[in-house]
């Protein structure tokens, strides 16, 4: 079977000072790697050399996060029979190259392990490393490789490729008896992959690779639970040894910045986990426990009754057993003598306990430790214990354990053993209602009662307590939550708890609460919500604030409605009992950063919710209004916002948007009617004066009227006057009304006057010639150039396609409003001036003004109109043709 080939590197083109080629020969998570030179030639060349000559079938790199190169070629080489193997007699054969991610999608942080299966044979590797990919955290132009592995068969008969040694790895253990088993003669075990060596602490992969070897001898001999029991040994051992290896990087670390303390502290905690798993797995015992496979009987005797002894091999027995205790399996058979030196966490916990006769099985289960859940178990609560092969039955084993808690439950839940006792936590694990609420209120009484560790007891309640609140029985909810009530209110005053304490319990506690206050049963969800209100009132809660900064932690939005809902009661509940200050932990920013998310979740109610929260504080003279969306059209359009502004607005008495524009409608309905009544009297000052040119005997007023309200194109003779009747009646009242009237032929925008200015060439001035208008490119209607930017977003068809400069104040496309805004090109609208939106410039306030602007000579440059306009100035008006 191939297996990991020990190899050292002999040739290296390049290097850097600090991460030398001798890093590649050793595997840890400690290996810092090569690196070359800096500014070096490409390519860079590296050269190994095998221990002894191989076929080559695995060629695993691992390249720097970095420091990447974009190219490596792999060569193989070998010597001619009969001459030395050096380096210079070598001659090489390509096998091919590889390329390399450059890592930009990982944000350079990550490391790139790259296998490539080969078959050649020979005894030197060499790598050909081109240039690298350029970034900017390699200033160097670098290239650098973590680790190498190669992995293969050793060549017996160096004429004969094929001729492998039919031995077992003496690291790995892999046997070719078990590859002809599994039918799988190029099986690799996992153990020898790169990965492995390179995050596992050495020690643990030590043990790692002799549970291996135990395991493949277990199959061999046919001893399946056995073999079962070390394969989850060796997961659990996997786990602990890529946790011992960060411990170890981070010890590292602080050595290299000179904290020793830290260091220290690492160290001492390495030690001790070390310790506690090498006990509560029974290291010792698995390596030791063995039987020769020459031993086991070919048959089982399925009524042990008839037996004249007892077997020499128990655990073949088939007689139905429990599932023995954590750390007593004790070996019948004599323990194999290893060369290795004894397992240093053995040595300090004093020895085995399992293997000690004068411990019973309590005792040893109930061994102080550290009490928190250990990493490997807490990742997969649902897995099975294992159990080993049956064994006899004993006293022992009918009080070691009871039958509702497993092996893996007493490990987990050994605090608690150990401060209220292995009868009340086994009422406490099991599935029955009756015994559960019992056990909650023998706990209750406990803790009433208790007199020891303060700490301890707190801790192993609260482990406890957890559990029954998060039962589905509403019964054990209620007495679970009882107890919790006098822990954290009566008991911490009692017993004067530490903060850290406290804070401990309440860390593991209220994010239960906070879920279950989301449940579908209403007591329980009632229940949850007013321990949660009455727990922030506590006295030795209330100082810490947790209660108020853990229930105001955002959300995801697509949260079940109830629990959302819930959440956002309790937050509203909160304010009302603690409000907003220094001491209540609720502060404007984090209710706002909660409320916002409650805003778009998808429930209507807890959307409901967290607008009338908003709502109270803008009552409470709290500025919200920096927390949302700028108030504008764009930000109304959305129905939310737009409730909430207006409620800001009522609040502030001023009237809302909707109420503005109801009124506006009207005053432009009024303006509507009067401009009508308007355009009727003028009708009837048309139709008197028409008929006081068509009577007999006209005034000399209303000639003088008539007079002037003639077109001056008209060739009239200059001089001529009419002759007036002496006799003739005035008319004084409709003298001035008709004065007044002299809009029929003039432009009431630029005023220009023209007798081709009747209703249809008014009309064809407006849409052509104006300077004072212009035609909007969207709906084609004619506006005001003045009030061009308040037509796009007011008025216009594609209003919603425009937006609103809030520097200039003119009216952009919506897809230009953000890229005009970040340029800040646009200058600044004044106030109490007018500000142009063809040239973007400001000039003096006034009607004036925007006539000088628009169609003076120097006036607006991007106004189309005003040359037309000037070059038609001072001609003679075109008479109007008949049809």
């Amino acid at each position: 079977m191939p297996t990991k080939l020990p190899f050292r590197v002999i040739h290296v083109s390049g290097q850097d000072e600090h991460f030398k080629a001798v890093e590649l020969n050793t595997h840890s998570p400690l290996t810092k790697g090569w690196q070359s030179a800096r500014f070096c030639l490409y390519p860079q060349d590296i050269v190994v050399k095998l221990d002894f000559r191989s076929r080559l079938r695995k060629v695993q790199l691992l390249s720097h996060q970095f420091l990447v190169a974009t190219k490596v070629e792999f060569y193989v080489g070998d010597v001619p029979d009969g001459t030395p193997p050096t380096l210079q007699h070598a001659r090489y054969t390509r096998l091919g190259y590889i390329e390399l991610s450059s890592n930009e999608k990982t944000g350079f942080k990550a490391r790139e392990l790259k296998s490539v299966h080969v078959d050649a044979v020979g005894l030197f590797l060499k790598l050909v490393i081109h240039k690298n990919h350029v970034n900017k955290h390699n200033l160097y132009n670098q290239v650098g490789l973590v680790a190498i592995n190669v992995i293969g068969d050793a060549v017996v008969n160096p004429s004969d490729p094929d001729d492998l040694p039919n031995l077992s790895d003496p690291r790995t253990g892999n046997d070719p008896a078990l590859a002809g088993i599994l039918n799988k003669p190029d099986y690799i075990s996992p153990l020898d992959d790169l990965a492995f060596d390179m995050y596992q602490d050495k020690e643990i992969a030590v043990i790692i690779r002799k549970l291996e070897k135990k395991k493949q001898e277990a199959v061999l001999q046919e001893r399946f639970d056995y073999a079962k029991r070390l394969k989850g040994a060796i997961t659990e051992l996997q786990k602990v040894g890529e946790k011992l290896g960060r411990y170890e990087i981070e010890k590292r670390q602080a050595v290299e910045n000179e904290d020793y303390d830290k260091a220290k502290e690492k160290k001492l905690q390495m030690d001790e986990y070390r310790i506690n798993i090498y006990r509560d797995m029974g290291i010792q015992q698995l390596l030791a426990d063995n039987v020769p496979k020459e031993h086991a009987p070919p048959y089982v005797d399925l009524e042990p009754t008839r037996q004249a002894s007892p077997p020499k091999l128990p655990e073949l027995t088939h007689t139905p057993q429990p599932p023995p205790v954590a750390d007593t399996y004790a070996s019948p058979t004599p323990k194999l003598a290893y060369d290795e030196r004894p397992l240093p966490a053995l040595k300090a916990g004093g020895g085995n306990p399992g293997a000690d006769e004068d411990v019973s099985p309590r005792e040893v289960a109930r061994t102080p430790y550290d009490n928190r859940a250990l990493p490997a178990q807490s990742s997969k609560p649902s897995e099975p214990a294992y159990e080993d092969e049956p064994s006899p039955r004993t006293d022992q084993d009918d009080t070691a354990a009871p039958s509702s808690m497993s092996e893996k439950d007493q490990r987990e839940a050994s605090l608690p053993i150990d401060v209220f006792g292995l009868d009340l936590v086994s009422k406490l694990y099991m599935k029955a209602f009756v015994p559960k609420e019992e056990g909650f209120k023998e706990l209750l009484s406990q803790v009433t009662s208790s007199s020891g560790d303060a700490t301890q007891t707190l801790r192993a309640a609260t482990y406890l307590v957890i559990r029954g609140l998060k039962d589905n029985v509403y019964g054990i909810f209620k007495a679970a939550l009882k107890v919790l009530e006098y822990l954290m209110n009566d008991f911490v005053k009692d017993h004067s708890m530490s903060r850290s304490d406290i804070n401990e319990s309440m860390h593991k506690t209220l994010p239960v609460m906070l879920q279950r206050s989301g449940d579908t049963s209403v007591r329980i969800r009632n229940d949850a919500k007013e321990y949660i209100l009455d727990c922030a009132m506590y006295s030795e809660i209330k100082p810490t604030h947790l209660v108020p900064h853990e229930c105001v932690k955002p959300f995801k939005t697509n949260i079940a409605p109830r629990l959302s809902q819930s959440r956002t009661e309790i937050i509203e509940s909160l304010y009302k009992q603690l409000g907003i200050d220094n001491n209540s932990g609720l502060s404007l920013d984090n209710m706002m950063h909660f409320l916002l998310r409650c805003l778009e979740h998808t429930d209507a109610g807890t959307r409901n919710i967290a607008e009338r929260i908003i709502i109270q504080l803008y009552k409470d003279k709290k500025d919200v209004k920096k927390h949302l969306p700028p108030d504008d059209d764009k930000t109304r359009k959305n129905t939310l916002y737009r409730q909430l502004f207006e409620a800001f607005d009522t609040i502030d008495g001023k009237p809302s948007r909707s109420e503005m524009k109801k009124k506006k409608a009207e005053e432009e309905a009024k303006k509507k009617e009067e401009i009508n009544a308007l355009k009727n009297q003028l009708q009837q000052l048309k139709e008197l004066q028409k008929q006081t040119e068509g009577a007999p005997e006209s005034t000399p007023v209303a000639d003088k009227s008539k007079q002037n309200n003639k077109p001056k194109a008209k060739n009239t003779p200059r001089g001529k006057q009419e002759k007036q009747d002496k006799g003739a009646i005035k008319k004084p009242e409709i003298e001035d009304d008709l004065s007044a009237i002299d809009i029929d032929n003039t432009c009431v925008f630029c005023g220009e006057k023209n007798e081709a200015f009747s209703d249809k060439g008014l009309d064809v001035h407006y849409w052509k010639v104006c300077p004072m208008l212009k035609r909007c490119a969207n709906c084609k209607q004619v506006v005001e150039i003045a009030g061009l930017s308040d037509h796009y977003l007011s008025e216009c068809e594609a209003k919603d396609n425009y937006g609103k400069c809030p520097r200039c104040s003119e009216a952009f496309p919506t897809a230009e409003v953000d890229a005009h805004i970040k340029a800040k090109s646009c200058p600044p609208s004044e106030n109490g001036k007018n500000h142009c939106p063809l040239c973007h410039l400001n000039f003096p306030p006034g009607e004036e003004s925007w006539k000088s602007h628009l169609m003076s000579k120097d006036g607006c440059k991007q106004n189309p109109r005003r040359l037309p306009a000037l070059n038609n100035k001072g001609k003679p008006a075109a008479k109007g043709k008949k049809k």
